[in-house]
């Protein structure tokens, strides 16, 4: 193949998976911002029809690591009262695999906690983007994190007593 030729195909093939990057980019923004706009409006259905069957969801809590079943079950009664939670994205940055099949994010949300960072995994099922992992963290001012540890210290130290560690 001529060189000139050749150089045209990279620079369309280049081209053409930056649009489609920049496509799926739209859709996760779209997606994520409908979640939590259905929150927001305390609509459960819709607030899970975007997370995976197998989901896991990690809150600002060290015992909060649900299943999808067992965030259902935690998040229902704040649905039901018509108030869930109302995050609002203020800034998110989005990444993909090579093959544009998986998607990972973070984001810093305006809570009623202040800011928050979500951060999570999303997987491409049927043409639609849906939430795999998610990890909220409240976020902690570096000059203030002794501050912090003194506050959680009596409550997380009952659970580090438990001598679970993984080494």
């Amino acid at each position: 193949m001529n060189p000139k030729k050749f150089f045209l195909l990279l620079l369309i093939i280049g081209y053409s998976s930056l649009q489609a990057q920049e496509k799926s980019k739209a859709e996760i923004n779209s997606a994520l911002n409908h979640w939590h706009q259905a929150a927001a409006a305390a609509n459960y259905k819709e607030y899970f029809s975007y997370l995976t069957d197998d989901v896991i969801f990690i809150g600002t809590d060290a015992t909060e690591n649900w299943n999808k079943t067992a965030f259902e079950a935690f998040a229902k009664p704040y649905f039901d009262k018509g108030k869930a939670w109302d995050f609002t994205p203020i800034e998110r940055h989005i990444y993909f695999s090579e093959d544009g099949k998986l998607a990972w994010f973070d984001e810093l949300l305006d809570t009623h906690m202040k800011i928050c960072r979500g951060s999570g995994i999303l997987v491409k099922i049927n043409n639609n983007w849906k939430i795999k992992q998610y990890v909220l963290s409240m976020t902690i001012p570096n000059d203030n994190s002794d501050e912090v540890v003194k506050i959680k210290a009596p409550i997380e130290d009952v659970i580090l007593s438990k001598g679970k560690r993984m080494y």
